[in-house]
């Protein structure tokens, strides 16, 4: 049986057309780039801290032979940055518009992963629930290149995509790596506003879109968030090979209307029962509610907006700690 036939057929009878397969064995090229990730100190909250679990897919399935990634595209519709007042732009990151990826991607790999066992295989799935490099397993997988702004870059829908991968113990047919394209194109380095990405070192600890999603940050990035109030699309907006590309056709990443018309004082007073029933669902809802208000307190704040804001009809003192720092900051 033509395993990988079957396997691709099936995806595309899903709405998947962007789909890989790579070996599934322990990635050794990574260990010296994770090992001085770590002698410098930049690994971050969100890392694992052991690197053979980084780099070594057999912790998950220990006689997998395959590993399968898979592209989920996720923007609808190109579209401006919102303005709030005055002309100032705030925004939630065009990745975060939709139903949240996590809880989507999971029912697409649920399905594969029942169609893998019906020929007979064993087959896990994962989305953002591993400590594996998902980006360059992509990139093994031949889903796209790595630009210079660390992101796999698709040929039909850009670098606008989820990734989910699935392990098998199938031994199927592999793909090849995409060669990079970005060329003499340094739109994204120029453009990134905190220099993460750049011609020397990359640091994603001091890329915005980590820093809004920290649970704490430091004075400095409030006068750097600029209306970002989750995640950073500024590297993708300015990439040539984000201008002409296909939109999804996965129903479920299709914006929320109240993700795009945002009101940062409604945000700021925002009840339990709210921000479930709203942000809760997308894919910015995972660091809680407090997250979310800092954010805006931050942005409000810029636009010397805060002082209208009745802090003492807010209870957490986390949120209030933000409201005073900030009013120091830009001594408001």
């Amino acid at each position: 049986m033509n395993y990988k036939s079957e396997i691709l057929k099936f995806c595309n009878n899903l709405g998947l057309d962007t789909v890989g397969f790579c070996s599934c064995r322990i990635f050794d090229e990574l260990k010296p780039f994770f090992k001085q990730r770590k002698q410098k100190g930049l690994e971050n909250e969100f890392e694992e801290k052991d690197i053979d679990k980084r780099i070594n897919p057999k912790i998950y399935m220990e006689d997998g032979k395959t590993i399968i990634s898979i592209a989920f595209p996720y923007l609808h519709d190109f579209y401006e940055n919102f303005k709030y007042k005055n002309d100032k732009y705030v925004y939630f990151s065009k990745y975060t518009l939709g139903r949240d990826y996590h809880k989507v991607i999971s029912n697409y790999l649920k399905k594969i992963c029942n169609f893998i066992e019906s020929l007979g295989g064993k087959a896990i799935y994962f989305v953002d629930s591993n400590s594996l490099p998902e980006r360059y397993i992509a990139y093994l997988c031949g889903i796209g290149f790595y630009g210079k702004n660390n992101m796999i870059i698709t040929e039909k829908y850009g670098s606008y995509v989820f990734l989910g991968e699935i392990i098998t113990d199938l031994e199927i047919e592999i793909d090849k790596p995409l060669k990079q394209k970005c060329g003499n194109c340094d739109l994204c380095l120029n453009t990134c506003p905190t220099k993460a990405i750049n011609k020397n070192e990359n640091c994603p600890n001091i890329c915005l879109s980590y820093i809004t999603q920290k649970k704490e940050i430091e004075d400095v990035w409030f006068n750097k968030l600029d209306g970002r109030m989750f995640g950073c699309d500024s590297c993708q907006d300015i990439c040539p090979f984000n201008k002409v590309i296909n939109f999804s056709n996965l129903k479920e990443f299709i914006p929320y209307d109240y993700m795009k018309k945002i009101n940062l004082k409604e945000i700021i007073n925002i009840d339990n029962k709210t921000f479930k029933e709203k942000y809760a669902i997308t894919s910015c809802g995972w660091r809680g509610k407090n997250i979310i208000i800092r954010n805006a307190l931050i942005n409000l704040a810029k636009n010397n907006n805060i002082k209208y804001i009745d802090i003492d009809s807010i209870n957490s003192p986390y949120v209030k700690n933000y409201y005073h720092r900030l009013l120091k900051f830009f001594e408001l």
